[in-house]
């Protein structure tokens, strides 16, 4: 592998040439003279950062997302432009048509009678903006024998007849769906190197051996050319390949349609915590979040336990997390793509509590930035920019207390993936070469945060883009 020599970066505030080689930093001065084997680079003043880390991601469903029909309020405003969407939408090898990204402002709850009015003509499967729901029309329905099957997640009427709604179901779904491949994971791959993201936290939670493994070969292949930690990697199973994902700590989901009891959150954080793992806990709402610290109280906490998303905090929480030790990973992304709606659906007494950012981190807890894509924006730039602002799509500032300096956002995407909202090497001998070289200097770019200012990532000690 040839080494890499970065010629007058600006790193930390002073101009500098870098060198890399082995993957790794190996010289920072002045003038450095270029070896026989150096491929040189000229930064022209631009930053020289570590490489960015989206801290909740999740792969797959980002690369479906991504080869849908967008189904969004700002895709579709209404039930017109909605039935023009999934006229056009291409169905897939199987004939199936897929939609993401739905909420019920577009065209109220959709059921297998309202879906049927929009296309009836082939399968059609949506699914709700949150991640929670799929909705599917008759066609889709009886495919997967949905009147007869018996899953807790499948909403039935009245009369005992399935609704066409299906809850929290995504592995039964997936089961009775036309075989097909994973998706191509080489678009999101090129999509997150673009915006200089250089290691992500994949937050799916269950993982099979083989979702897995098809990760696993996507890094091999550099489709991903990213490193990818793990939330849903099983307890029991065996470590990848040397050069695969790694293991983060263990995903519990705090559904909001049903909380665990309190015994059953108690023995399944200890059982992580027995294996060696700590947890990462969807908690968005207020009971949820009360009912993990007092979980956490009772079973002990670990070094790396945190709260994903952290939706809803009440102030007098905070010091709770802050004695747990615990760390927040959290998604302003939603502030600038959903805000309006928060501030229709969500009691005003709430709205201080949504996507804390600044108040966490002067309590002095950990604080990590991150998309949820494709549930959120996957652009890191325009998450710190909204961690910034929090601006809605109107324009309406929500909670302005809590805004983040450009500074801060910027620190809460370069924390690395297994100390999230901590402190990392930074560019140093010794360090990672997994990088990001912006345009301009620092200053000019906490100025704007925009994806634009991304010119070169680099992932090993080697380019993967250029701008």
């Amino acid at each position: 592998m040839s080494s890499l020599l970065i010629r007058d970066a600006e790193v930390e505030g002073t101009r500098c040439d870098v060198r890399t080689r082995h993957g790794l930093v190996v010289e920072i001065g002045d003038r450095l003279r270029p070896a026989g084997d150096d491929d040189v680079l000229d930064a022209a003043g631009g930053a020289l950062l570590p490489g960015l880390t989206d801290h909740h991601i999740h792969l797959f469903a980002t690369a479906g997302d991504l080869a849908s029909a967008a189904c969004s309020p700002s895709q579709a405003r209404t039930p017109a432009q909605l039935a023009e969407t999934l006229r056009e939408a291409t169905p897939d090898y199987a004939g199936w048509v897929r939609g993401v990204r739905y909420h019920e402002s577009v065209a109220g709850d959709l059921d297998s009678a309202r879906l049927d009015a929009l296309r009836d003509n082939v399968p059609v499967r949506i699914q709700h903006r949150s991640g929670a729901l799929w909705m599917l029309n008759s066609r889709a329905a009886e495919a997967v024998g949905l009147e007869t099957a018996d899953h807790p997640g499948i909403e039935r009427d009245g009369e005992g007849h399935a609704t066409g709604r299906l809850w929290r179901a995504d592995d039964w779904l997936r089961w009775r769906l036309p075989h097909s491949e994973p998706p191509s994971l080489a678009q999101v791959g090129h999509l997150l190197a673009g915006y200089g993201v250089t290691a992500v936290t994949d937050a799916t939670p269950d993982l099979s051996p083989e979702t897995v493994s098809a990760i696993a070969e996507a890094m091999a292949s550099s489709d991903i050319p990213q490193r990818v930690q793990l939330l849903g990697m099983p307890l029991d199973t065996a470590p990848p390949p040397e050069h695969g994902p790694t293991a983060g700590p263990w995903k519990i989901v705090l559904a909001d349609s049903g909380l665990p009891a309190f015994d059953e959150l108690v023995d399944t954080i200890t059982a992580a915590h027995d294996n060696g793992r700590p947890v990462a806990v969807h908690t968005v709402t207020r009971e949820s979040l009360i009912l993990l610290i007092a979980a956490f109280e009772q079973a002990g906490s670990l070094p790396g336990d945190r709260l994903e998303h952290a939706a809803l905090v009440p102030a007098e929480l905070i010091p709770a997390i802050r004695r747990r030790g615990l760390r927040v990973v959290t998604q302003p992304g939603f502030i600038a793509d959903r805000g309006d709606d928060y501030l229709r659906d969500v009691p005003r007494a709430d709205h201080g509590d949504l996507y804390r950012c600044a108040s966490l981190s002067a309590a002095r807890v950990p604080l990590a930035l991150s998309s949820d894509a494709p549930y959120g924006p996957l652009d890191p730039w325009s998450v710190m920019r909204a961690a910034t602002l929090r601006l809605t799509p109107a324009g309406e500032t929500l909670s302005r207390a809590e805004c983040l300096t450009a500074a801060e956002s910027l620190h809460a995407y370069l924390s690395p993936a297994a100390n999230p909202g901590g402190k990392g090497p930074g560019v140093r001998v010794g360090a990672s070469a997994d990088l990001v070289l912006l345009h301009t200097p620092l200053s000019e770019a906490l100025a704007c945060l925009d994806a634009g200012l991304v010119r070169s990532t680099i992932m090993n000690g080697q380019p993967v883009t250029s701008s």
